[in-house]
């Protein structure tokens, strides 16, 4: 199945956005966010885009899935719950893949296991076990090089 179409982000999308990430956070991590979602955008807006590329699935005016990355790390990967398995995500870090210089690591949570078990069969291999303070959950660095193979 193609997914619709990767187009750049467009601020007028941000509530849409964040409304996606948040109900995607949560469902996949299994806990509920309970900062305000004024500080969600903040960071978003602040933290977020001036350092990444942000694109994004949409169809029919919804967004479906948004990568958030940088040339050498994926900063936010997210699909929208109810679209798994559709090939967003793949797609998605396929791009992430296609503009990085060949090289990528990303961070997910240990507990998000439908995360790890997706990014290991994109060929990424777990390389450091941490602990994410604000969330205080243990978290697992992946890493992944252009012609490596999956473990």
């Amino acid at each position: 199945m193609n997914p619709p179409p990767i187009c750049d982000f467009d601020l007028s999308d941000t509530d849409e956005l964040l409304r996606m990430w948040r109900e995607s956070f949560e469902f996949g991590v299994g806990i509920e966010d309970h900062h305000p979602i004024e500080e969600q955008r903040h960071y978003f807006l602040n933290e977020v885009l001036p350092k990444t590329r942000v694109q994004v699935v949409k169809q029919d005016g919804r967004i479906l899935g948004f990568l958030a990355a940088h040339e050498s790390y994926v900063a936010q990967l997210y699909v929208r719950v109810g679209h798994f398995g559709r090939g967003i995500g793949s797609a998605l870090l396929g791009l992430a893949k296609e503009q990085s210089g060949g090289k990528l690591f990303l961070h997910t949570f240990i507990r998000n296991e439908r995360a790890c078990r997706f990014y290991e069969r994109h060929g990424f291999e777990a390389v450091e076990y941490g602990f994410e303070p604000m969330w205080q959950l243990e978290d697992v660095k992946f890493f992944w090089a252009k012609g490596q193979s999956a473990a």
